[in-house]
């Protein structure tokens, strides 16, 4: 593509070079670079990508898109900006011919169930007969095609890529989950949405706001900002919990359409009654608009399950699509990866998984958890490092207060120190009434509520589910579909679901060979 098509709508503050070359590529990673590619300087968050200008030059690079002072060798062509990173976006909007336009684009954004409420938006999209498509912490999917993930929301030039990929293979919506991060940094300013979908705000990510206002802000952004922009000359909206106090605030903020949704407060979608069981959920659910009401039944349990649901059918609905294919979608998804998502073999005790990693996400589903007890309640859990440090303690308090037993251990360490981490953790348990067991200790009969510290998350697993008796139910929170453990720059193998079906099955055959 001519250079001059890949700079339209750019403010450029000084250009060196010849504008009407051929662009073969774009590229910001340097390593990536090829003959006669842009290459664009980002200043980052960890590294300058400025500092990478020499290595692209040597690798082909013939066009460079910076901020910085930088005089051009003969024969390259350097077009100096103000916000290179921004800038970023409006080159794969040009570059891939602008794909948001060709396609119904949904954001899903909150701190909790987002990765749930687009699964269950693919499957009712599905159900009414169009072809889907998913960027999500999980994956990036579509038709047959699964990429892996590197971030929820990925980086505005590669959503501009995927975008085209996807509407190239005849994808006809897309719902992406968009963090705060993501709109934070312009990821998303230069799409074109259909929907936003803001699901709750809770504790999470401050070591990167600093606080729950520059949180909610980054949040707000997107419904105020960038929502309102789309050009495709059709009805925009919002769909919004009640129920949050920040979703209030959202909706008394923005001065945008919306629709609501709720348990404890009537919504344009909400319950009327309701029954959670361990197998499924059941509702009557009151539609928008005639005041007419629908049973719905899903096997996802628990009741943010049901709020995931209940976002994900105003959603639908608000995009006009029937009630009958909203009703056969959310009936027709089985599970969710690593969210609550069951671990079982015949017999023994009720183990889940789940990526609960906020204080307010592990609350919700020990609460949840709480009302199909027939035992005890043993909760594996930890946090991340090099993230949110505030939370430690809150995570603490909330798996120590509501679980019979908790066994701290490692998440994802990364560059801190395991052990550092669970003292924070354990800063949070409550000094009355809750006892501090050893590795030992716990093997036996456990009298009083307490909690231990493994630091080994494998023995974590393995003692939880080894010392849980029928009736027990195990909760294994934290990493959810996580197929990796992060210790220092070590990327290892560990996925939950995997460690915790090894030791059923090695229980189990220990009962067998028993006499």
């Amino acid at each position: 593509m001519q250079l001059s098509n890949i700079l339209q709508d750019i403010e450029i503050q000084k250009l060196h070079g010849n504008a009407q070359g051929q662009v073969s590529s774009i590229c910001y990673d340097s390593r990536r670079c090829e003959a006669n590619c842009l290459f664009v300087a980002i200043p980052g968050l960890k590294t300058d990508g400025h500092h990478f200008i020499p290595e692209a030059l040597d690798r082909g690079a013939r066009f460079i898109l910076h901020e910085h002072n930088f005089t051009p060798p003969a024969g390259i062509t350097a077009i100096q900006v103000g916000d290179s990173r921004r800038i970023l976006g409006v080159l794969g909007k040009n570059f891939f011919g602008h794909p948001s336009a060709g396609l119904c684009l949904i954001a899903v954004t909150g701190t909790n169930g987002k990765t749930t409420v687009t699964y269950i938006l693919e499957s009712i999209i599905k159900a009414a007969g169009f072809n889907p498509g998913v960027l999500g912490t999980v994956n990036y999917r579509y038709g047959g095609t699964v990429m892996p993930a590197p971030n929820t929301t990925p980086e505005s030039f590669d959503m501009q890529r995927i975008l085209r990929q996807m509407v190239d293979a005849g994808v006809s919506h897309v719902i992406a989950e968009v963090s705060s991060h993501a709109i934070d940094l312009q990821r998303v300013d230069d799409c074109d949405f259909d929907l936003g979908i803001f699901t709750n705000l809770s504790q999470d990510h401050l070591d990167y706001h600093g606080n729950m206002e520059s949180y909610f802000s980054a949040k707000k952004r997107f419904f105020a900002n960038v929502l309102p922009l789309s050009q495709k000359g059709r009805p925009i909206r919002m769909i919004v919990n009640r129920d949050d106090p920040w979703g209030r605030r959202l909706l008394s903020d923005v001065p945008l359409p919306a629709w609501t949704f709720g348990i404890e407060t009537p919504g344009d979608i909400h319950v009327e009654s309701f029954t959670l069981t361990p197998q499924e959920t059941e509702a009557l659910v009151c539609w928008r608009g005639d005041g007419g009401t629908s049973r719905i039944s899903s096997s996802l349990i628990g009741r943010h399950n049901l709020y995931n649901i209940l976002a994900a059918a105003a959603g639908a609905l608000a995009l006009g699509i029937p009630e009958k294919d909203v009703i056969a979608g959310i009936g027709a998804i089985r599970n969710v990866p690593g969210r609550l998502e069951r671990v079982n073999l015949p017999g023994e005790p009720d183990v889940f998984v789940d990526y609960a990693h906020t204080e307010d996400a592990l609350e919700k589903v020990l609460q949840n958890l709480s009302s199909f007890q027939r035992n005890r309640i043993i909760t594996v859990f930890g946090c991340g490092g090099d993230r949110d440090r505030g939370k430690r303690p809150l995570m603490g308090r909330a798996a120590v207060t509501l679980s019979d037993l908790a066994l701290l251990t490692s998440d994802n360490p990364r560059s801190e120190n395991p052990l550092d981490i669970l003292k924070q953790i354990e800063e949070g348990i409550p000094k009355e009434g809750i006892r501090k067991y050893t590795a030992e200790e716990v093997q036996n009969k456990l009298p009083e509520k307490g909690f231990v510290v493994i630091p080994d998350r494998r023995t974590a697993i393995e003692m939880a589910i080894g010392i849980a008796e029928k009736g027990d139910i195990v909760l294994i929170a934290g990493k959810g579909h996580e197929d990796y453990q992060l210790v220092g720059a070590q990327r290892l193998f560990f996925d939950d679901r995997l460690v915790a079906r090894e030791t059923l099955t090695r229980i189990r055959g220990e009962k067998g060979s028993q006499p």
